[in-house]
């Protein structure tokens, strides 16, 4: 168990000191004039160890706890037998007399502190014998196992006066010698602040007594009782006479704590040097820090470990080392170390290719040189760091207009939040700069097939900032910052990049676009104003820190969330034996209640009421949910326990969930990255698909299979190695070769600023002048030789006719291509020689792609067509035989489509349809969108909040939920991963919080804030399918309901249960509330009482009995008194009145359906989603009806999908969103009138 038990303040307390022999010796060398103390250094050694637990088994047996909870014999450490002598200290800070007997005791020791090198880093500088005392001084310790985890430790000495008189140690006031203990406390956990603080309250104590065993030992065992906040906004407080103590909590599991000052670098070095400070541990150099001051060291290294987060240093690293390490660093690897500043010139001079850090001169440079020979960090990213404004770091001029304060802890409570707030700060900053510097890599991942195409990356960064680039590429830092980023870790990394995208970035998500820089990013990279450039590759960049924007993007903590005695939000009673946590009033604190009640229950053996705290957690926040030691819990039960188990059921569900865990093969994720490298082997279709998604070309596998048919035309059904290699050249040249198109000013004022240009002909003869054809995604236009010129020669959606026509020439018949346009007369006509026909086969498609994208209001087909054209391109280049034309044409897709299945859309749904947008986007082909939830935005939000805008939620398969921003709808998140199985409904609650209903039994709870999945509600057995929100002046409660007919009332502020019933029926289907009066749709429609008991039932009608169908939606119009209903396999919608379900008094038939799939209310009109045949009846579209509530007819019948209609949500009243099935996968944005 006790290797399962969260670990408290203290891992180990240490004495280091020399022994009283020595001192013995040294004394008795004195006396003789054998020795001087000037260069007196003594071996330091392990005096004491203290470690919990601080009880003996004796003690722990008669103390009536249960043997299988006992931490003494669950301390998993090595005995080391220690001789000591046993010492009693005769005066202040003495250091004891020897008594002249031998004592062999055990020292339990935690088996990740190694003893034998621990005093020597106690006393980096030596032990020494001195005629005058030394001031304590403190210093800082980091120990890291060869599996990379850390401990950490803060170190004292505690001066003391010696002399040996008459066989014993003595205070006399005659000749005395100094010399000093250490007293080092060792954390698992980064409280440097806080642990100093501990030793210095203990030195407060020292001064007035002597140095005892029994009061280190007493010491200890406070700390080891404190426990660690979990990650959250929960700090824990404790009083340790004089002071108050604060353990600030974790941002997150993986984040650390952050209790030092994180401006110490700040005040050492200039911004040039801490960039290139961040370069060499980015690049994984060699790096040596130097101090006079060993506390120094460890703080400011500590400090650039924060600054590059969220990446982590891979290697050794030792912030210290003492005079008898030094041969640390002939290591051969990477590392970063720490060395007395009296070492500088002997480790410049043993070792090369080292970086040497000043910390007290602020200097930065090598072994060899007084420079750094190191790339520079990208231009734009240097530029926002050093130009940031803001930054307060002198304390004093923050507090000059204060009083002198009189109340110590008030004054450190002041002094603490103003370091809060700056470390806050300064994480901001440098979390920008590491955004700004890996944002695009994003942008060159194949998250299926875990491919980073890294050749790709290098080729979009600039010139000058390829040597960096290239060298960090490499390194085990960034591999595993890949990791994360496939692995779509949502860390403040994602949350910052994510919310400070240009507006040009957020447009590009929207697209699949190939990379081509736009006409804004060609002006800049062309512009000689360095302003313009600096935001080339920049999202929205933060604001300097005196502004109040994107405050969200890191946790800034309260010192009032705390855990205090007697005061505060919480309060930790009767610290000791029995704990009790007594909330208060804040409700989003209540998991890191459960959590650290549930740690002290278990602490006190109080194992059922332990389980039921972690209960809770797992259902408020599953984040810090200790999955071993409930799993622990579970196994120590005892068989009375287990019988008091099924009184509680909330525990029996948590018993049995764990038991299935156990039991489960743990499949290990895939967790490998792999750079892409072209194909050796012929590829068969399934083996290309996977080679063009690894390149990045493509990933849409339709797309994929007609490239495979064009470059198999006429041959085997296999892609030839040779073949895949020329046609990714050529197509990866055409990108270079657009990256390098410059075109004249006077020519990118006539494009828009999101244009690129895709295809650049060769120099033409036309009937407009000799230039260059030049195509964009919305244009054509001739760009003409000698003076730079712009001709439009058409827009795609304003072509008529595109033909191929001959003109004779002697014997020749030359062909040119003829656009006509509906704007002009003159028929625009291109002397194109042998690229003619390719031409002609680009600019069709491109006018079909953007007729299809006007009619459907769909701008991913035009982008399609795009990338159709540009892979007709690559085709012919690729294979230049007569056959390449005819082999490109199997890639105009919407041009055949155009003639061979001409779709008329409606005029209909032309006025009703405004936008459509695609949420399958990232993925290989498109997805089913089971449930769409529209959330309103807010006028004035904080800065938790977000950007306040509104937001679209939809549910696709597989538990994957993509979030849109519905001001600008653009992609906002494109995979919130919720489970694995399909999700059946969702409920948005406190703008805070969205609830989803999935097929594995399980209410997930997303933060709409973090976008993360921390709540689990798990009392259901079967599939979620519907959810109802009932709210008043009074109260506010949801109730959800499973298929098997159980409904579920929720108390919203502590989500527990408030009531249950069962419904007995096949499968309920769906649950609304109106007016307090609940109505489930399962095999019939049931009106229920509020305890949950049938008042009234609907059956089918005799005719639709026969079939097998069954209710799918409802809506009840109370002021009306009527209520519709639809059936899933029925073309027809029944009208009842409310106050006689016998039978419908009315039916409207839905001309051209074949069920219904949803219904909702706007306004006076109910849009119903079906299925219906396409108008070539070869395959099912979908259908949205709109009926009107007052003369009962269909008012419009919208052609919305090519799939059914799956989902339909309300925008406000405003706007009616569609989903549609997988072979459509599309939203459909329709505005209400």
């Amino acid at each position: 168990m006790a290797d399962h038990l969260p670990s408290g303040l203290l891992e180990a307390c240490v004495v280091v000191g020399a022994s009283g022999d020595k001192l013995k010796d040294v004394y008795q060398s004195l006396q003789q004039g054998n020795s001087t103390t000037d260069l007196l250094i003594l071996d330091p050694e392990v005096l004491q160890v203290h470690v919990p637990p601080f009880v003996t088994k004796e003690n722990a047996d008669e103390s009536g706890v249960p043997r299988t909870f006992s931490r003494v014999q669950c301390r998993r450490s090595f005995i080391k037998k220690k001789e000591r002598l046993v010492v009693a200290p005769s005066g202040p800070g003495g250091a004891g007399s020897s008594e002249g007997a031998t004592v062999t005791e055990d020292v339990s020791v935690p088996k990740d502190i190694d003893l034998m090198a621990l005093p020597q880093l106690c006393f980096p500088g030596g032990l020494q014998v001195t005629n005058e005392p030394k001031e304590e001084r403190f210093h800082f310790l980091v120990f890291t196992d060869v599996f990379g985890n850390q401990t950490h430790g803060v170190v004292v000495h505690v001066k003391c006066f010696l002399f040996y008189q008459n066989g014993h140690w003595s205070s006399t006031r005659t000749t005395k010698l100094y010399t000093a203990f250490a007293i080092c406390v060792i954390s698992k956990h980064p409280y440097y602040n806080a642990l100093k603080d501990c030793l210095s309250c203990l030195l407060v104590q020292l001064r007035t007594c002597r140095l005892s065993e029994e009061r280190v030992k007493e010491f200890a065992a406070k700390l080891s009782l404190v426990p660690i906040p979990p990650p959250g906004q929960l700090h824990v407080v404790f009083n340790l006479r004089p002071l108050m103590i604060v353990l600030p909590s974790r941002e997150d599991k993986e984040h650390p704590a952050v209790d030092l000052d994180l401006h110490l670098p700040f005040l050492c070095f200039r911004s040039k040097q801490i960039l290139q400070i961040i370069t060499g541990i980015l690049m994984e150099q060699r790096v040596v820090f130097f101090s006079a001051d060993w506390a120094r060291l460890t703080l400011v290294a500590e400090c650039f470990m924060f600054y590059i987060h969220p990446l982590h240093w891979q290697h050794p690293y030792v912030p210290i080392l003492s005079a008898q390490m030094l041969d640390f660093i002939m290591a051969p690897t990477a590392f970063l170390m720490g060395c007395h500043l009296n070492h500088f010139e002997e480790v410049a001079a043993e070792t090369d290719d080292l970086i040497l850090i000043n910390i007290d001169d602020g200097t930065v440079s090598s072994s060899c040189s007084e420079t750094v020979d190191l790339p520079d960090v990208p231009f734009v990213s240097a530029e926002c760091f050093t130009k940031r404004k803001g930054l307060q770091l002198q304390y004093d001029l923050e507090v000059c207009h204060q009083g002198a304060g009189t109340d110590v802890n008030e004054m450190r409570m002041l002094r603490r939040q103003w370091q809060q707030n700056l470390n806050w700060e300064i994480q901001k900053v440098t979390l920008e700069l590491i955004v700004n510097m890996f944002r695009d890599v994003s942008g060159h991942l194949n998250y299926e097939h875990r491919v980073f195409n890294s050749e790709e990356f290098l080729k979009t960064r600039e010139l000058a900032d390829l040597p960096f680039y290239r060298k960090v590429l490499e390194t085990h830092i960034f591999h595993s910052f890949l990791k994360d980023r496939l692995n779509r870790k949502m860390d403040a990394f994602t949350r910052m990049e994510v919310n400070t995208r240009s507006e040009t970035q957020k447009m590009k998500a929207m697209t699949d676009n190939p990379r081509r820089p736009t006409m804004q990013e060609m002006a800049r990279k062309y512009s000689s104003n360095p302003e313009i450039r600096l935001n080339k590759r920049l999202g929205m960049s933060l604001p300097n820190l005196g502004e109040e924007r994107h405050l969200n993007l890191l946790r800034q903590t309260s010192l009032k969330k705390t855990i205090i005695p007697e005061s505060g939000e919480y309060t930790l009673r009767k610290y000791g034996s029995k704990r009790v946590l007594c909330p208060t009033h804040s409700l989003s604190l209540f998991p890191r209640y459960f959590y650290l009640r549930g740690f002290m229950n278990t602490l006190c053996s109080k194992r059922l009421d332990a389980l039921s705290d972690f209960q809770n957690l797992y259902k408020t926040d599953i984040e810090i949910f200790p999955t071993d030691l409930v799993k622990a819990l579970v196994d120590s039960l005892q068989k009375d326990e287990f019988s008091q188990v099924d009184r509680w059921p909330e525990l029996k569900r948590l018993i049995f969930k764990v038991k299935t865990d156990n039991e489960m093969v743990l499949v290990q994720a895939d967790d490998h990255v792999k750079k892409f490298q072209l194909p050796k082997t012929h590829m068969l279709q399934e083996d290309f698909v996977k080679r063009i998604q690894e390149s990045g070309i493509v990933k849409d596998v339709a797309t994929i299979h007609r490239l495979f048919e064009a470059l198999t035309v006429g041959q085997q059904k296999q892609i030839d190695p040779e073949v895949f290699r020329v046609f990714y050249t050529f197509w990866k040249e055409t990108e270079v070769e657009a990256q390098d198109v410059h075109l004249p000013a006077e020519v990118m004022e006539h494009l828009d600023n999101n244009e690129c240009v895709y295809k650049l002909s060769c120099s033409v003869k036309t009937n407009q002048g000799v230039g260059k054809i030049a195509m964009t995604q919305k244009r054509l236009f001739l760009l003409t030789d000698g003076r730079p010129g712009f001709i439009e020669i058409t827009k795609f959606r304003d072509i008529k006719e595109v033909k191929i026509s001959f003109a004779p020439f002697l014997l020749l018949r030359i062909p040119s291509l003829k656009i006509k346009c509906s704007l002009r007369k003159e028929v625009f006509e291109a002397n194109l020689k042998s690229a003619c026909d390719l031409w002609n086969l680009m600019v069709r498609e491109m006018w079909a792609g953007r007729t299809m994208a006007d009619d459907h209001k769909d701008p991913q087909y035009m982008q399609q067509a795009l990338t159709n054209v540009l892979l007709m391109d690559a085709v012919v280049g690729c294979l230049q035989t007569q056959k390449a034309i005819f082999a490109a044409s199997k890639l105009a897709y919407f041009d055949r489509v155009k003639h061979e299945v001409p779709v008329m859309v409606p005029k209909t749904t032309l006025e009703t349809l405004k936008h459509k947008i695609n949420p399958s986007l990232d993925l290989p082909a498109p997805q089913t969108v089971h449930v769409l939830l529209y959330t309103p935005g807010q006028l004035s939000y904080s800065e938790a909040d977000g950007d306040g805008n509104p937001k679209l939620w939809c549910a696709l398969s597989g538990g994957r939920v993509v979030v849109f921003d519905a001001a600008s709808w653009s992609m906002q998140q494109n995979c919130v991963q919720v489970g694995s199985s399909q999700l059946n409904c969702m409920l948005g609650l406190d703008q805070d919080q969205v609830w989803i209903g999935s097929q594995d039994s399980i209410i997930y709870i997303i933060d709409t804030r973090s976008m993360s999945c921390n709540k689990q509600l798990t009392e259901h057995r079967h599939e979620v399918m519907d959810f109802a929100l009932e709210e008043s002046d009074k109260m506010r409660q949801t109730y959800s309901c499973s298929a098997d007919g159980t409904v579920i009332l929720w108390d919203l502020s502590t989500l527990k249960v408030k009531k249950q019933f069962q419904l007995t029926c096949d499968r309920l289907m769906s649950i609304q509330l109106f007016n307090g009066t609940l109505w489930c749709c399962k095999d019939g429609i049931v009106e229920l009482r509020k305890n949950g008991t049938p008042h009234r039932k609907m059956t089918l009608p005799e005719d639709l009995r026969s079939m097998s169908t069954e209710f799918s939606s409802l809506i009840l119009f109370l002021e009306r008194g009527q209520l519709w209903t639809s059936c899933s396999d029925s073309d027809e919608l029944c009208l009842w009145h409310c106050k006689d379900l016998t039978k419908p008094f009315l039916r409207v038939r839905l001309q051209n359906c074949t069920g219904v799939n949803c219904m909702i209310k706007v306004k006076n009109q109910i849009w119903v989603g079906c299925s219906g045949p396409s108008p070539d009846q070869c395959r099912m579209s979908g259908k949205i009806y709109i009926v009107d509530t007052e003369s009962h007819s269909v008012e419009k019948e919208l052609m919305a999908h090519t799939d059914s209609v799956q989902a339909l949500c309300s925008a406000e009243g405003r706007y009616v969103l569609s989903g549609s099935a997988c072979q459509d996968g599309k939203i459909a944005i329709w505005k209400v009138e």
